[in-house]
């Protein structure tokens, strides 16, 4: 249902949070963590993007970009056509590196295509300097027609250092798809800012494999997150168990649906086992599933003890898990009334945390508590 609009900003009253209004703590080994809710009464909430001059952009899965500043929610004018359609919609945001000189951002989506499917779409537009439109939306890739239903899209997009784009793409409920090189399906593809394909790409000018594919054997990737050392880690679901986090390498295979942790929901074994020759192992895997979506990389910034810590949402067991060390050990768990579903997770330019509770339809800022 849509919310009545006056000039484009969204009357959300009954429902609406005023930013800082309502504040809670929740419990760490860091200490306690201050968490204020920035907004509330969103519908199915799936990123957020807080702006450097203050205020942040939310997603919504039905297909509103909304701008939220000063307790007023603003619904963003010249958005994608979006599918909507089980998991699909309107799904992540990613601010450019240089977005403070540029405005430039990208959306990724379910874009209907021909027979009444959909696939992974990515677009990237100019936000105006009033955070109230989009200007210059262009689509710059789409997933090849074929997918139907509505499981398994990804869909996280990461600016690399260099400025070219990761964007995970999962599955779309197809397992084989995850290891047919023709079919970017299952895949992390690297692309650039144009769409065009980097020319250093591990399958350029080989042929019968997808140039724009950087990983495969990936089931549904919803969370991917940049380390300190530009390295690309990824947080996907697996069936029944089998949930993981990958550090990426170029040109490799990371199993689905040959191997796994996990079971088919049947209860049946998926494919090969847990290893197989060739194919990676995953940095870190839960079994029972938590449901990961969103993963963030900390800086340290205002925790220093969590410099290079992995912090990944739980839709299922409704928390924030810290991962740290080498290898990869989950450290704690960060829970409370807050945390119900975190679908995203993301750090700031002050540093705080702030997370998506889809369950709660609210986005929350984590800071230093006591």
């Amino acid at each position: 249902m849509k919310k009545p609009r006056i000039n484009g900003v969204i009357l959300a009253i009954a429902g609406m949070v005023i930013a800082g209004s309502v504040r809670a703590e929740l419990a760490s080994r860091a200490g306690p963590l201050k968490v204020e809710a920035m907004v509330a009464g969103l519908d199915t909430p799936w990123a957020v993007a807080p702006l450097p001059e203050g205020g942040f952009l939310v997603t919504e899965r039905g297909g509103d970009l909304l701008f939220v500043t000063g307790g007023q929610r603003i619904r963003v004018s010249g958005t994608p056509r979006v599918r909507v359609a089980g998991q699909g919609g309107l799904l992540d945001i990613t601010l450019a590196g240089d977005f403070a000189r540029s405005r430039r951002l990208y959306l990724t989506y379910a874009q209907p295509q021909a027979g009444g499917g959909a696939g992974t779409a990515v677009a990237v537009a100019r936000l105006s300097e009033d955070s109230r439109r989009l200007t210059g939306l262009r689509q710059i890739y789409q997933v090849p027609p074929g997918g139907q239903g509505g499981r398994h899209f990804g869909s996280r997009v990461v600016e690399a250092p260099d400025g070219t784009l990761f964007v995970t793409l999962g599955d779309r409920g197809d397992d084989a798809s995850a290891q047919d090189p023709t079919n970017p399906q299952g895949s992390i593809i690297r692309i650039n800012p144009d769409g065009s394909i980097p020319s250093d790409n591990p399958f350029v000018g080989q042929n019968g494999i997808r140039p724009e594919i950087w990983s495969l054997g990936h089931r549904n990737p919803q969370g991917a997150g940049l380390d300190a050392q530009g390295r690309l880690w990824t947080s996907e679901h697996g069936a029944r168990g089998g949930d993981e986090v990958n550090l990426i390498r170029p040109g490799a295979n990371y199993g689905w649906p040959v191997i796994s942790y996990g079971r088919h929901y049947s209860g049946a074994k998926i494919g090969e086992g847990t290893h197989k020759a060739g194919m990676e192992q995953p940095q870190f895997h839960w079994d029972p599933s938590i449901a990961p979506s969103g993963l963030l990389v900390y800086s340290g910034a205002l925790w220093p003890d969590w410099a290079g810590d992995i912090f990944v949402g739980s839709l299922k067991f409704d928390h924030i898990v810290r991962l740290t060390g080498s290898p990869l050990r989950e450290a704690e768990r960060i829970e409370g009334p807050e945390t119900e579903r975190v679908r995203d997770i993301v750090e700031a330019p002050d540093g705080t945390i702030w997370f998506i509770s889809e369950g709660r339809g609210a986005v929350y800022r984590v800071a230093p508590g006591g």
